[in-house]
């Protein structure tokens, strides 16, 4: 796979928007990321160090910030969230019902913030 910009083109409208705004996202909190991979996927990175990867599968969008802790920062506020779910390391959606911006500030923000600590 290559970068994030190739990756979106590959994708129907619907998947392309929603995975794109989650990465318009993310480059408002870091805009010092830039495009890579991250254990083999299209990511941003910041300081040398995945931040943020969004993938199409079968049945979800996933986030992926490459930390179980960043996840758990926000699991809370996505309870009861129509059509999410959250694995250790994993949030998954559904186009039609995007992660609000403020979740997503959040978990990119906790995500720099463990990059920044390291």
């Amino acid at each position: 796979m290559g970068t994030v910009d190739d990756y979106l083109e590959e994708l129907s409208s619907a998947d392309r928007d929603a995975i794109d705004r989650v990465y318009a996202l993310a480059r408002r909190e870091a805009p010092e990321a830039e495009q890579g991979k991250g254990y083999g996927m299209p990511a941003l990175v910041y300081g040398g160090k995945p931040l943020l990867s969004v993938m199409r599968a079968k049945k979800h969008i996933g986030i992926y910030p490459f930390s179980p802790d960043a996840v758990a920062a926000v699991a809370g506020a996505l309870e009861g969230h129509p059509s999410v779910s959250v694995d250790k390391g994993t949030i998954r959606f559904q186009p039609e019902h995007p992660i609000p911006d403020e979740v997503l500030e959040h978990l990119v923000r906790a995500r720099l913030s463990q990059i920044d600590g390291s």
